[in-house]
């Protein structure tokens, strides 16, 4: 009797295997840090060791006698002590800048949301025209800016002057809008909220331009007005964007430098006006004290870390959906 190969006994399987509970190894990948270790090491230079030079300086007693070779003293936390405890100089000055922020952010998200929706309502001539106006405004150097506003409320030959001196007779002849620090923080406001405005309206214009327009066609079939539509369908739909650009505003307003002290030097009272960015450079570069200005500057850099911290953790969060 003859078996065919069908009816031989199949072959005995190999007994499994255990496998390892541990997943295996991923080989993190060389190229990348290879094409960026040429950036890294321009960081290193050029930001890293600046922070590391300020952080030093900070803890140390560093006056101008220790720019012409003097060893600094290491005091420790004296500067930071002095500073943190100066409630005239230090925390005013923070409290100003902080206002003067809050103010300019918020003019200039609703000026620039406006003039976002405003283009988007407008025809094409009139839209380049909005656009290049904006463009111009953008582009001009923030130091010119100032300048040329000044000039517009100089006191003898500025146009405010005299367009107030013809209507009102000689009221406002010669009246100095940068000695008082409440006009000089207008002044300075609008500075601010002028150059800033074209950048909110151009990310607006282009996220709102994003929003599908069936979704907008349905909401104004239900009968939504036009401020519910933008309350209720078009804010949602640019809620990141607006974000980014209220931290953004922020960190920049904070910081403001010259625009404040181009006019301080017009004819500003500088004490009563300072900001933290002008604060710094005269405690260290007109009064000589480096090491209480690192200080401020490493109290301002842990300022602007806060401020940055919601942006950057809701910029991971969305990286990982």
């Amino acid at each position: 009797m003859t078996t065919s190969f069908l009816d031989a006994p199949a072959p005995a399987s190999p007994p499994p295997t255990r496998r390892s509970s541990r997943p295996p190894r991923r080989r993190k990948p060389v190229l990348p840090w290879l094409l960026l270790s040429a950036t890294l090491v321009v960081l290193g230079v050029f930001t890293g060791y600046p922070i590391v030079r300020l952080v030093v300086m900070s803890f140390q007693e560093y006056e101008r006698a220790q720019l012409m070779g003097t060893p600094a003293e290491w005091v420790g936390f004296d500067n930071y002590v002095s500073i943190l405890t100066d409630l005239d100089g230090f925390w005013t000055v923070l409290l100003r800048s902080f206002v003067v922020m809050v103010i300019c952010v918020v003019l200039t998200m609703v000026i620039g949301t406006l003039l976002a929706l405003l283009m988007m309502r407008l025809g094409k001539g009139l839209r380049v025209l909005v656009s290049v106006g904006l463009l111009l405004a953008w582009a001009m150097p923030p130091l010119s800016a100032t300048i040329v506003w000044g000039w517009i409320f100089d006191t003898e030959y500025g146009i405010v002057n005299n367009l107030l001196t013809r209507i009102t007779g000689d009221r406002w002849f010669g009246h100095s809008w940068l000695l008082d620090p409440l006009t000089f923080f207008m002044i300075l406001v609008i500075i601010v909220v002028w150059g800033a405005v074209p950048f909110v309206a151009f990310t607006m214009y282009a996220g709102l331009t994003q929003i599908p327009g069936e979704v907008i066609e349905a909401a104004q079939l239900d009968g939504a007005s036009a401020l519910q539509r933008f309350r209720l369908v078009q804010i949602p739909y640019v809620s990141g964007i607006i974000t980014v650009l209220i931290v953004l505003s922020m960190i920049w307003d904070l910081r403001l430098f010259t625009q404040v002290f181009a006019l301080q030097t017009i004819g500003g009272d500088r004490e009563a006006t300072n900001t933290i960015g002008v604060y710094i450079f005269q405690t260290g570069m007109a009064q000589g004290h480096y090491g209480v200005a690192g200080a401020i500057g490493v109290i301002f850099v842990f300022i602007m870390m806060g401020l940055s911290s919601y942006y950057v953790r809701r910029t991971v969060q969305e990286e990982e959906l």
